[in-house]
């Protein structure tokens, strides 16, 4: 009985640890805007993935193992746009995948604009 109220406990704590970061985090926003960022995000990163790996498995069968769609060059990936776009229902250039936007978003002084710019080619 006692273990069960330290881990109720603890699980208190942690939520409101988390809670503490994600209204830091949160700054000037208020809630919705901020819960449409987040999820907004996480939507995006999904589909990346869901991506990514989609075509990645299709190569991978077809017997190309060292293919990887995330390093793959634009030029080359829009070839296969309008088929993706009938099978997935959307299509994303490898430069502006999830994985691709996150590793260079330290450098971008306009991550703002390229996130813009990501989703209406979406």
């Amino acid at each position: 009985m006692a273990t069960d109220n330290k881990k109720e406990r603890e699980r208190e704590e942690l939520h409101r640890a988390i809670w503490a970061i994600a209204d830091e985090l949160r700054g000037a926003l208020d809630g919705w805007d901020f819960k449409n960022c987040v999820l907004g995000t996480m939507f995006y990163r999904y589909i990346s993935e869901n991506l990514t790996e989609y075509i990645n498995k299709g190569e991978h069968k077809a017997g190309n193992t060292d293919f990887d769609y995330a390093a793959m060059p634009d030029e080359d990936a829009e070839t296969a746009r309008e088929g993706l776009v009938q099978e997935k229902g959307f299509f994303i250039l490898p430069s502006e995948l999830f994985a691709n936007v996150t590793i260079r978003a330290k450098d971008d002084e306009n991550l703002n604009g390229t996130l813009g710019k990501v989703f209406r080619n979406i």
